[in-house]
């Protein structure tokens, strides 16, 4: 897959599309709880080494996370979906549920999943506009999944999305 496909789909998730900061994604009271992370495999993406990345919507960048092909343990913490193992990329999709519960209470943990779903449609769509295929993967093991990624306490994992060229 090229960087330019990859930069689009992550433009489509969480990439800014206002002066005043907001994103491709609504979001309750623009409290943006969610991080999303990028496993990419060896020859995954063209001028990206293997490894899981983050990506910064401020510079619409990624930067290194964890080295390292981990896609192979990403897919067993994935009830052993080998798909996960065999695509060039997965995104996961983590929340921080602080973000949006500060302002909203109990209703926050309803506001965040209600726009990680909306960041799945706009992976999904996106990814089936250049010709990609996804699959949408909520069946995991959340400690397992945090484990690999190295992910700090608060940081949880909700959505697993593998992505490539169609077969």
């Amino acid at each position: 897959m090229s960087l330019s496909q990859l930069s689009q789909v992550l433009w489509a998730a969480q990439g800014i599309t206002s002066a005043d900061g907001l994103r491709a994604a609504p979001s309750a009271g623009a409290t943006y709880p969610l991080e999303v992370y990028v496993f990419v495999g060896r020859d995954g993406v063209e001028g990206l080494e293997q490894g899981i990345y983050h990506y910064d919507v401020e510079d619409h960048s990624l930067s290194l996370h964890k080295g390292g092909d981990l896609r192979g343990q990403l897919s067993v913490a994935a009830l052993d979906e080998e798909f996960i193992a065999q695509a060039p990329v997965d995104i996961v999709i983590c929340a921080l549920y602080e973000r949006t519960s500060w302002r909203y209470g109990r209703r926050a943990e309803r506001y965040v999943h209600m726009e990680v779903g909306h960041v799945g449609e706009n992976i999904h769509l996106q990814a089936a506009a250049l010709g990609l295929a996804v699959v949408m993967v909520g069946a995991f093991y959340d400690e397992e999944v945090s484990k690999v990624m190295e992910l700090e306490k608060e940081v949880k994992p909700l959505y697993i999305i593998p992505l490539g060229k169609p077969r």
